[in-house]
């Protein structure tokens, strides 16, 4: 009995082994665990956005860009009194029946050398020229009557039933004494214009005065070589 008992445990437990090891897989450790994943980090509203995430910005200001649409450049108006201003060295103006007016009081006076006027188709044209490349200031409107001569102050009679000053300044149409614009008075029998008329050539002005059958609009334009300026009127 004794050699029994001593033996029993051992083939209990080689029973158990060939079994399936029931006491092996029970007492097993278990395998280690993966590594778990970083916790997600909070999301901060306010942060920046990392860079590749960044495409929609907007570029940087361009300093030489044009202005944003609806943006506007005004321009200056023109000063007290002035009813129009014609643009530097026009190549053409519209037509107007009111005040024409660009000064240029820094230049020296240039000389009158020429006037004549001719018919065109649909206007009257007047041509003022002068010495040299530069064009003097100057002044149109269409004036009451009497029509009063600059040296005199003296009135005097000029044809028609309007009458469009054109002043030159700072201009003459003398040299030496002598004046350098013949027939300062003159009916050239056209469409519109009765009578031309030298009204002031003193102190670095010259005007004259054309006399039209009924004030209609005209146009003032600036030409080169030779220098001249041209006054049309609409028949």
């Amino acid at each position: 009995m004794k050699m029994l008992g001593r033996w029993m445990p051992t083939l209990g437990l080689a029973a158990c082994l060939a079994a399936s090891g029931c006491k092996k897989e029970e007492t097993a450790p278990p395998p280690p665990a993966e590594p778990s994943a970083p916790a997600a980090q909070p999301v901060d509203a306010g942060a920046p956005p990392a860079p590749e995430a960044d495409a929609g910005a907007p570029p940087e200001a361009d300093a030489g860009a044009a202005p944003a649409p609806g943006a506007t450049q005004q321009t200056p108006p023109p000063g007290p009194g002035t009813q129009a201003v014609a643009p530097e060295n026009p190549k053409n103006r519209e037509w107007t029946a009111g005040v024409v007016d660009l000064p240029r009081a820094s230049l020296k006076p240039v000389t009158l050398r020429e006037v004549r006027e001719a018919r065109n188709e649909g206007f009257d044209r007047v041509v003022f020229q002068f010495d040299g490349d530069q064009l003097p200031g100057y002044h149109l409107e269409y004036i009451d009557a009497p029509v009063i001569k600059c040296g005199s102050g003296d009135p005097t009679a000029i044809a028609g039933q309007g009458w469009l000053q054109v002043r030159l300044q700072p201009a003459q149409a003398h040299e030496g004494g002598k004046a350098t614009v013949g027939a300062r008075e003159r009916k050239p029998g056209l469409p519109l214009l009765e009578e031309l008329e030298l009204t002031c050539d003193f102190e670095g002005e010259t005007t004259w005065v054309l006399g039209v059958k009924h004030p209609n609009t005209y146009r003032v334009m600036e030409l080169k070589e030779p220098t001249r300026l041209v006054v049309d009127v609409r028949h």
